[in-house]
């Protein structure tokens, strides 16, 4: 077990931050769709929107790790390389991906400040980090659902890539981030 990134594959390390972001985002974004299912004010729903905002805050912890690793320099390359312009869009889409994963829960915890309502984190009651402010929060609202509108897009648009580039493509993109335990030299169909 490898647990550093290396020129073949994304280390250990890399990997389980990944798909535990992944898992992350799925939590999240289930939470703050599940409490429609349940009357405005009423418990579960006030409980759904509080994981939701919990399961943000876990992203904003995890995401210093997983930067701190993208920085360490180490890449595995894809084989065959991609085209210049592929290069360019897969780092756009990864610093947009960073972006989300930073800005979205630092939003939520301003909206919750401005609201002047309690900033939970697992037993925990975090400080405010604004004063209350109505107007700032309906701003910040506002931003904060339609970034999170266009996560759904962009999550979706890497997965599609990272599908394309291995069923159509077929290079090593996918099965660098996947664990050797689920990639084998025929799982890309002829």
């Amino acid at each position: 077990m490898k647990w550093l990134n290396n020129t073949e594959r994304y280390g250990t390390l890399s990997m389980a931050l990944h798909w535990i972001i992944v898992l992350l985002f799925v939590a999240i974004y289930a939470s703050i769709e599940l409490r429609e299912l349940f009357p405005k004010g009423s418990d579960p729903r006030e409980a759904m929107k509080a994981w939701h905002f919990m399961l943000g805050l876990s992203l904003l912890v995890l995401i210093g790790p997983r930067l701190l690793f993208m920085f360490q320099g180490r890449f595995p390359a894809i084989q065959p390389e991609p085209p210049r312009w592929q290069k360019l869009l897969g780092r756009s889409m990864h610093l947009t991906l960073y972006a989300l994963m930073i800005v979205m829960p630092l939003s939520g915890w301003l909206l919750l400040s401005a609201e002047a309502k309690p900033i939970p984190f697992f037993g925990l009651q975090l400080p405010a980090l604004i004063g209350e402010s109505k107007s700032f929060a309906e701003l910040i609202e506002g931003f904060h659902e339609t970034v999170g509108t266009l996560g759904y897009f962009l999550i979706g648009l890497h997965s599609a890539a990272a599908l394309y580039h291995h069923y159509m493509l077929r290079d090593n993109t996918l099965r660098r981030m996947l664990p050797k335990c689920c990639t084998t030299s025929t799982d890309v169909p002829e």
